[in-house]
This record gives C-alpha cells, sequence and structure tokens, in this order.
C-alpha cells in the first residue's frame, strides 16, 4: 500500500485503515444511527466483518476500484472519527463519494472538511472529471454537505433502494472538476 494516499487538512488526517481500527468500525458503523442513514452497513455489525472490510482495500485501490480513508483527528491519528470512500471508475474518470460520521461527531464539520480535501484529491491527483453522491431523501444533513462541497442537486430516484423493508428515495447531487477549479479560484 505504497502509494495508498494519506490527506491532511487543518482538522484531520484521512489515513488508510489499520486492522486495529475493525472493532471501532463495528462499534461505531454497527450503530443504529450510522447504519439507517447509509445503504450497504449492517446492523448489527457483524463481529469480524470490521477486519473483513478493511482486507480489501488494498487491492481494490490497486484496481483503482474503490479508495476507503479513515477519518481521524490530526492530534490523535488512532482515534477513528469515520470513515470517507471513492467507488471509482477511471474508465469514464468518475467517482461517487460515501461517508459516515460517528454520531456522537455529528454536527461539526468533520464531513465536509474531509469530502473537500478527497475531493481535491480526485481532481487533482487522480485526474478525474466527475464525482457524484446520493443521499436518502429522509437525511438533509448528507445534502447539506454536499451543497457546501459545491455539488448541484441533478435530482431524485424516487424508491430507489429498499433499506430494512422500506422503500427510499436517494436525491443525487454531483460536482464537475470545472466547477471545483471555478470555486477553487474565487
Amino acid at each position: 500500500m505504497s502509494d495508498y494516499p494519506r490527506l491532511q487538512t487543518s482538522r484531520l488526517l484521512l489515513r488508510p485503515f489499520e486492522i486495529s481500527d475493525a472493532p471501532i468500525i463495528e462499534r461505531l458503523a454497527g450503530s443504529r444511527e450510522v447504519a439507517d442513514t447509509t445503504l450497504t452497513i449492517p446492523h448489527p455489525y457483524p463481529a469480524g466483518g470490521g477486519a473483513d472490510w478493511i482486507a480489501t482495500h488494498a487491492s481494490k485501490w490497486e484496481r483503482r476500484e474503490s479508495l476507503a480513508l479513515a477519518i481521524a483527528p490530526r492530534s490523535a491519528p488512532a482515534e477513528l472519527l469515520g470513515t470517507i470512500s471513492l467507488k471509482l471508475s477511471m474508465k469514464h474518470l468518475h467517482a461517487e463519494i460515501g461517508y459516515w460520521i460517528a454520531p456522537q461527531q455529528w454536527g461539526q464539520g468533520y464531513a465536509t472538511e474531509a469530502a473537500r480535501a478527497v475531493i481535491a484529491y480526485a481532481f487533482e491527483t487522480l485526474g478525474l472529471h466527475r464525482i457524484e453522491a446520493q443521499h436518502f431523501a429522509r437525511n438533509p444533513a448528507s445534502g447539506r454537505v454536499m451543497e457546501k462541497l459545491g455539488m448541484r442537486h441533478e435530482g431524485t430516484h424516487r424508491d430507489a433502494y429498499i433499506r430494512w423493508g422500506k422503500f427510499e428515495d436517494a436525491v443525487v447531487y454531483a460536482l464537475l472538476e470545472s466547477e471545483w477549479t471555478q470555486r477553487r479560484q474565487v
């Protein structure tokens, strides 16, 4: 994982996951509040699931299929606040960004700060053209993060997914590299 990125912001370190993060992932991601706002995180989170998930990261990054980074405070790099990821399509030069933050850390701007760093990396280093994101319509806080990043609302996919036996609308946002560059020049 020598080329696996490590990104820094004023408050955060975005780093590769370590096996020691596995039990923390299971506890934080497996909380009902986090699992409820995502499509694929199980609840309860299975024992060993964190280690299994971490074990996939290096090969997926090597194939440029996805990038998953731990969100940690710069002052305490072993602490875990959440995760941010890119599901990559290098053929089409786009990615889908996703994130979750531990509930006790909500409302502190960590998702926005981490996403800004990952978007900059995606456009400036990976050479992507488009980044998109989705959130459940009933989770407007995630949409506010997307808007703060300069992403444009593209529409709502009605009853797009089933989560815990209920249909969910998915609100879609996207940002193009030219829009990102223009925002950074202002």
